[in-house]
Formats: C-alpha cells, structure tokens, sequence
C-alpha cells in the first residue's frame, strides 16, 4: 500500500500542538509549582491550552500502530518486520532515557529517568513484534479490551505490598521508583498505550477501503467515541477515576467534565480524544494545500522533530532565565525543574508561550522538511529508526 497522506496530516497536526505543551512545561511562569487542570487555580484559557494538547500522546501512539499495520502490508515479511520492530522498540527506549532525557533535564547526572511516550512506543513495538502473527482482528480486540477494562485494576482486591501489586502497579498507573539518590519514573504506563497501539495497528485495514467509504466510516466512528464519552461521563461512575462535580459557575463546570485523566488514559480520555483523531483523519486530504503541505513536512519526521523542538526550547528555557536576571550558579538541573531555580519566580505569561511556540514551530519547518528529503533519496540502514 501506498503512503496514506491522512496519516502523516494528522500527525503533523498533533506535532504542532505538541510543542505548544511543552513551550507550557518549561517556560510558562505557573508551570513549576500549579497543574493547568487544577480547577481550584487554572483559568480556562489555560485549562484549554492544556487540554488541548492531551490528542498529542494518543493520536502519536495509535498511528504508529497504524503505520506497522501499513508497513507489513507493503514489505509482507512477517519474520524481518518482527525483528525491525523489536530492535526499534529497543531503540526507542534507549532514546527515551539518553538523549531525550537529557532534552528534557539537562542533568548531566540523570537523577530522573522518565518513561514517558517514546519508550511507551517502543515498548508497544516489542509486544506487537511479539504478536504480529495474530491477525489483526484479534490484536484489536486485545487492545479494545485493554482500553475499556483498565481502569478496573485499581478496584482488585491485591494484598497491600503484595509482590504481584509491586509488579504490576508500574506497567498499569504511574509509579516513581527511587534508586541511588536517583528516581525511575513510569509517566506513560506501557500497558493502557500499547491498547491504544494494538487498537491503531488493527484499524490499518481502514485504510484499504477506498477513500469516501474510509471516510464515512471514520467520520460513523468519530462520532461513536464522542457521543459514548459524552454518555459515560454524563453518567459519571465508569471510565475516568475523576469524577465531574458542580463548580461555582457553568464554565469550570464544563472544564470539571472535560477534565479526563491522562496518567495513565482512562477510558474517557482515549474516546474523546480518539474520537477527534477519527474525525481528522476522516476530513484530512479535504484540507486547504497550505495546511496539508506545513502538516505534512512534520509529519513524516516525527521522531526527529520530537528529539530537536526538546533541545531548542530547552535553550530558550536558559536563554530566559538569563534575561531574567539569573545566574548559572541559580539553575537547578537535578530537581526535575529544567533548571529553573525553585522557590523563586521565573518564566513568561500565558500570551507569551504562545508566541514563543509559534516561533519554535517556525524554525523547525526547514529543518524538518531537509531531514524529510534526507530521509527519502538515503538508503542508509539507520534512518528506519528515526
């Protein structure tokens, strides 16, 4: 099969958005010491600004599942693809805990190893290296089933300090794990991701159907996920452990129902945000040229530009904290803070970020678009795991 452009749009789309979260994390003023969901001191425009960024992670997961699916269709060597597949997880991983932690940090020391969502996708590529024999059919009932049934962990009666809890607390819920005055922390826990993957790698077969009935039936699904989230949280007692509660105006009441929890994805979370993706995708090559042709140059480079916007707005991080009047000897690299220093106010405003993640977003379109171009006239071996 050929490259479906749908694909590569709707990921630049969320690559896009992405930066914007990250601008957030590491410059924005409040982003050190509040939550943006924290209704008790977010304001909506913030809220949104956070929110809007939680269809990064699941889309980015769900079609790199998709992408194998298309992949072992055109290369139909199940034995070479499982191979490729484990040895990029392995990959995957080993970036996630070097180069992008340290994009993160810059902790030379590496006090904080953070499992987030590049090393969920190597993960997600090693088990789905493992089970490519299955068809596609059952990989997506696996996932289906992971999604709708994870949040139940919590409610199984384990005995406190069990070695089964101990064990499988960390693949299912965010765990911080401490070790030689450092700190492992599983941010993305891998088993509720790789459902979202299993479930992306099977929806590959969409992509077979010609282009208006693919379309009719992403749009049939869409809508399905938006209307069942809309239903289960109205409801209010399955599929997200936040529950919605009456706030002091009809605003903040709206954002205590939209308010669905990321770590791990709830059930919740992975309709409405899955359920945009499908309404994306399904619309995607109906977009205006200019949008499709920006969206496209990131989205066919997403490692490489996931690995470079890290750096420059780290950079931009130090950059700032030098105009405002810190030192070097003030940074605080170890504390998990980028190194801002604590207990002391540093970073822009909210309209700010804005223009500072447009900016980032800017300079990366030739640099992406020349390792797009790279990538497409070189052979070397290397570049399948970038």
């Amino acid at each position: 099969m050929k490259r479906q452009p749908s694909i590569d749009i709707v990921r630049g789309i969320v690559m896009i958005i992405m930066a914007l979260d990250h601008v957030r994390d590491l410059m924005h003023v409040d982003s050190i010491t509040q939550s943006p969901t924290d209704l008790a001191t977010t304001s909506p425009l913030l809220f949104c600004t956070r929110w809007i960024t939680h269809l990064c992670a699941p889309i980015f997961v769900f079609l790199a599942g998709t992408s194998v699916y298309l992949s072992l269709q055109n290369q139909n060597n199940i034995s070479e693809k499982r191979t490729h597949l484990i040895k990029r997880g392995f990959w995957l991983i080993f970036v996630e805990f070097t180069i992008v932690n340290f994009g993160l940090f810059f902790d030379i020391g590496f006090h904080t190893l953070l499992f987030e969502v590049i090393a969920a996708i190597g993960f997600g590529f090693i088990i789905l290296g493992l089970l490519l024999k299955l068809n596609s059919k059952t990989l997506g009932i696996i996932g289906l089933t992971i999604i709708l049934c994870h949040n139940l962990l919590p409610l199984v009666p384990f005995a406190e300090n069990s070695v089964l809890k101990t064990v499988l607390t960390p693949f299912f819920s965010p765990t911080v794990i401490p070790f030689s005055g450092r700190a492992f922390v599983m941010g993305y826990p891998p088993i509720p991701w790789l459902g979202i993957m299993l479930v992306g790698f099977a929806t590959g077969k969409f992509f077979e159907l010609e282009t208006e009935k693919r379309k009719k039936l992403f749009i049939k699904i869409g809508w399905s996920c938006l209307v069942f989230f809309i239903i289960l949280r109205f409801v209010n007692i399955y599929g997200d452990p936040a529950l919605w509660t009456s706030q002091k105006d009809v605003v903040f009441t709206f954002l205590s129902f939209m308010n669905v929890t990321k770590y791990p994805p709830s059930l919740l979370f992975c309709l409405a945000t899955l359920g945009i993706m499908f309404m994306l995708l399904a619309f995607a090559e109906q977009f205006s040229n200019g949008i499709k042709k920006v969206t496209l140059i990131y989205g066919k480079v997403p490692l490489f530009y996931f690995v470079v916007h890290f750096y420059v707005i780290h950079i931009l991080t130090l950059l700032m904290l030098f105009a405002q009047g810190f030192n070097w000897s003030q940074f605080e690299f170890a504390g998990g803070t980028f190194g801002r220093p604590k207990g002391l106010e540093s970073g822009f405003p909210l309209w700010a970020i804005y223009l500072i993640w447009i900016s980032v977003v800017v300079s990366l379109y030739k640099p992406s678009k020349w390792f797009g171009k790279y990538k497409t006239e070189k052979q070397y071996w290397w570049l399948k795991y970038i």
